[in-house]
């Protein structure tokens, strides 16, 4: 049986179209049975069961479904997502879908301030193996190359980078941007950790303090991070005598430091179809909105007290209302919804609209893990290591990572935002019922770092 899984999950350009990459996979058991013999049968989720005679147009499409959802079963379970069978198959998969033949090529890699790392790489190499060579190039240590990820990213019109998401284990970055066939699709180089206090790690390094350092100056230039007239001032001052890590110590004390910004889009908070502009980091999904006749504002809700959150995604059904069994896509729309502790006892479901919503999971996902071993007292070292036995192949030729221009004047058109209410019960919010009803247990992401609060904490 051959299903297609959507790898690139969004293209967020003006028409608010999506664009999808699709793996044809086929399933005919063998990778059950090599999970089962790994795992035990306890741990997989069930596998479709066959029938034995011709299958009727209507039941193909049952069981394709039914295959497609055992593959999402099982890539979600963190111990069988991260089997090296599974993710395996799964490059196979996408190798075979696009028919690309393994041959070493140039891949182009981006830094956070725009500069090109061009590296040598097979077109059958996963996304660890083309870090791993990015940080070759980069001369950047073998210990810190944890710290970092590699993320597929959209170039729109005016220069900027729309997040797409963060590159996996399971996929080939050289085959991911190559199929999309279109120019402004980059890859880049961006560190992977939300918590602050873990840049001293990486600054104690030369190369590691440079990618902080370019990263940092590039998000202020964007406006991702909030900076005050007098707080810019003093950060130039700081560029201008090269003080890169004193530089660093201020813009950690800024408002949306480390964050990642998405596209604008739409949320049911505090009202219905809210335009918004959703940012993620420091443990928390900031949101920036405006209500009408007010000025800008901010709400933020804190990962802890999410119980947690589902991606959902609906292709509307042509004109007639009937969608055939070949299921011709259309355009995809996708929803990150989260049950969140709004006060003692009672929980809201919070709704956002966005093409990038599959990266807010991601995000969301990677924050809970980064809460748990630190809760847990273990070392993000540990969790950011790469893989046993891999080896890193030092590149000949090192490429230096260049110093970003000094920071230009404040942009005088973006507007003070002002905090909500940190009482969000306070805030007229509406009520929405769990979404998908019809969906199964495993399309729920449950947050093991929730943690119940009393209304003194609100």
């Amino acid at each position: 049986m051959h299903f297609s899984i959507p790898e690139t999950e969004s293209r967020s350009g003006d028409s608010g179209g999506s664009a999808y990459v699709a793996y044809n996979i086929h399933v005919n058991g063998v990778l059950h049975c090599r999970l089962r013999k790994e795992y035990g049968a306890n741990v997989l989720p069930a596998f479709p069961p066959k029938k034995l005679f011709s299958l009727t147009p209507a039941e193909v499409e049952q069981r394709r479904e039914q295959l497609e959802k055992y593959m999402q079963a099982v890539r979600q379970d963190p111990l069988l997502g991260s089997s090296e069978t599974f993710n395996s198959f799964l490059r196979r998969a996408q190798q075979e879908t696009q028919q690309v033949p393994t041959e070493e090529v140039s891949l182009e890699v981006l830094l956070s301030n725009g500069q090109k790392v061009l590296v040598n790489v097979l077109t059958s190499d996963q996304t660890e193996d083309v870090l791993e060579a990015v940080a070759a190039k980069l001369d950047l240590p073998d210990d810190l190359i944890g710290y970092f990820s590699l993320f597929l990213v959209r170039e729109k019109e005016d220069g900027t980078f729309s997040f797409v998401r963060k590159l996996q284990e399971f996929e080939l970055p050289y085959v991911s941007v190559t199929s999309l066939r279109s120019q402004e699709y980059k890859i880049v180089l961006r560190k992977s950790y939300w918590d602050s206090a873990y840049d001293d790690d990486v600054m104690e390094n030369r190369v590691g303090l440079n990618l902080l350092y370019a990263q940092t100056v590039s998000d202020i230039e964007r406006g991702w991070i909030l900076v005050t007239k007098e707080q810019h001032r003093q950060l130039k001052s700081l560029q201008e005598k090269v003080s890169k890590k004193e530089f660093l110590r201020l813009a950690q004390t800024l408002r949306h430091y480390g964050y990642l910004r998405f596209d604008a889009c739409v949320a049911d908070f505090p009202e219905k179809d809210c335009p918004v502009v959703v940012s993620a980091g420091n443990s928390e999904l900031s949101l920036q909105l405006r209500l009408p006749g007010q000025q800008l504002r901010e709400g933020s809700f804190r990962v802890t007290r999410m119980r947690c959150w589902r991606v959902t995604s609906s292709v509307p059904l042509p004109s007639g209302g009937t969608s055939s069994p070949g299921r011709g896509r259309g355009e995809v729309r996708l929803e990150l919804a989260f049950e969140y502790l709004m006060s003692k006892d009672r929980l809201q479901w919070v709704t956002i609209t966005s093409p990038q919503a599959i990266m807010m999971s991601i995000c969301l996902q990677s924050m809970v893990d980064e809460l748990m071993v630190k809760k847990s007292g273990g070392s993000i070292r540990k969790m950011l290591r790469r893989r046993v036995g891999g080896t890193l192949r030092r590149s000949d030729s090192q490429q230096a990572v260049k110093s970003p221009p000094l920071l230009e004047s404040p942009d005088a058109s973006r507007e003070p935002t002002v905090k909500l209410s940190s009482k969000l019960s306070a805030v007229s919010l509406r009520g929405i019922g769990s979404p998908s009803t019809d969906a199964s247990a495993s399309d729920v992401h449950g947050n093991f770092a929730f943690e119940g609060i009393g209304d003194e904490d609100l």
